[in-house]
């Protein structure tokens, strides 16, 4: 069997890292069994659906280097979606309601209130035709439900979970077709997952409950079951990972500098017993990628993390593969300064800095305080090939042979060569700037 599996954000907001992830685990699943991977834009919120969403979300899936086989849109299949509409109606499995949002809530709450489930009361299916033309002639709208079959037992092996079982008569009939007309994500998901032959769908467990609705609609409309995996939720260390809490979106993160491979490396093992490691590539994640890793506790997704994985993962990083990076950002340095600053890099633009210190002409800042002193300590500078033990010799000697120590004397030597307060740490710095230019700088030269 040919795997065929889907990624379907809605463009209501950017990817967050929760709806990544999903999609993360969909493609190095579907990647690693060669099979199918689509992407399909549930855009049938025609009010909170926009076009700059459906653009940003393409653009951080292929900058995350995730490709998919398919591409479509839930707008354009209306026609489709009401075809089986009106064929649910006919059949009796779609029936008409007339609660407003407030009585359904006040029915909920007395069901809570008496310790039973919010299980719909199915008012609806007592209601006569004459009762139905009386009540839209009143000027109600119905809104559909679609009606369960309460003997049934819908039962699936989740790949993660595990067994899983629902008695019929425990779940609530589910609003299918709302008062407007508009049809909900469930009806339009399992239409597109039974005519795009998906074999397998991987979401988060809370959506554990509509894949049971899903799989007794599908049964329905004689569809094909796929098989189900529910990842563990990912959760800050606050609270719930929102797209409308902001802070968490992959766009943010990309401003942030944040390498593509370092999301994917985190996201694809939060949750898991492997190991987060800095990979520098997709297919190692693919090769190691099994469902039996993945546990059922939430996973707790923190950006510090991930940027303490974007250190390592620079650290390791050959020169080849950020090179086009480098020079998008207008950095432009070769593999030798590439290698001696990589290890003390959190992002590919904190190279900028170093860039700018080392290879643009600068006008030290000296105080008329502390001019003699920076001539003296540049008397002292060591001669011959420069490496990073060069700053402790020299330093050593700028203690014995001066009365300073401390900040006072090191923020003036700062200041001198870099024209900052606070920066890359020294002993980096001499070796790429060269003794020449540190002696012109202490000695209040442009250089």
């Amino acid at each position: 069997m040919s795997i065929i599996s889907r990624f379907a954000p809605s463009p209501t907001g950017y990817l967050h890292v929760g709806n990544v992830r999903t999609a993360l685990v969909n493609w190095l699943f579907t990647r690693k069994n060669n099979g199918k991977f689509i992407l399909r834009i549930d855009d049938t919120d025609k009010v909170r659906s926009k076009e700059e969403y459906v653009t940003q979300i393409r653009e951080d899936l292929k900058w995350l280097g995730l490709d998919w086989d398919e591409e479509f849109r839930q707008s354009s299949r209306i026609e489709r979606y009401a075809e089986v509409q009106n064929h649910l109606i006919k059949e009796g499995r779609l029936y008409p309601c007339f609660e407003t949002a407030e009585e359904i809530e006040i029915k909920r709450k007395m069901l809570l209130s008496r310790g039973r489930p919010p299980i719909y009361d199915r008012a609806g299916l007592n209601l006569s035709k004459d009762d139905i033309a009386r009540l839209i002639e009143q000027g109600k709208k119905p809104h559909y439900r679609f009606k369960l079959d309460t003997s049934s037992n819908i039962e699936w092996n989740d790949l993660i979970r595990g067994k899983i079982h629902f008695e019929g008569k425990n779940l609530s009939d589910p609003i299918l077709i709302r008062e407007d007309g508009s049809m909900t994500y469930m009806l339009c998901s399992v239409i597109d997952d039974i005519d795009y032959n998906i074999t397998h769908v991987v979401r988060g467990e809370d959506h554990v409950s509509n894949t049971a609705i899903g799989i007794e609609l599908t049964r329905i409309l004689s569809g094909n079951i796929p098989k189900f995996a529910h990842l563990s939720l990912l959760k800050s260390k606050e609270a719930k990972i929102s797209k409308r809490e902001g802070g968490f979106d992959i766009k943010s993160i990309r401003e942030e500098f944040i390498e593509p491979i370092t999301v994917s490396a985190l996201l694809a093992r939060l949750g898991t017993s492997v190991s987060i490691e800095p990979e520098q590539e997709l297919g190692v994640l693919i090769n190691d990628f099994d469902f039996n890793s993945h546990g059922k506790a939430p996973a707790i997704y923190d950006f510090e993390e991930l940027v303490r994985l974007n250190h390592k993962i620079l650290t390791h990083a050959p020169f080849k593969l950020v090179e086009e990076t480098l020079t998008k950002l207008g950095i432009n340095i070769d593999e030798n300064f590439w290698e001696s600053i990589k290890g003390n890099l959190t992002t590919h633009h904190d190279a900028l800095d170093w860039a700018e210190i080392c290879q643009t002409e600068l006008e030290p800042i000296i105080d008329k305080n502390d001019a003699d002193f920076l001539k003296s300590c540049s008397d002292l500078l060591p001669q011959g090939s420069w490496n990073e033990n060069t700053w402790d010799e020299w330093i050593k000697i700028a203690k014995t042979n001066t009365d300073r120590q401390g900040k006072t004397l090191f923020l003036p030597i700062r200041r001198a060569i870099t024209r900052r307060e606070s920066g890359p740490e020294l002993k980096h710095l001499l070796p790429l700037l060269g003794r020449d230019k540190v002696y012109q700088r202490l000695n209040g030269k442009k250089a």
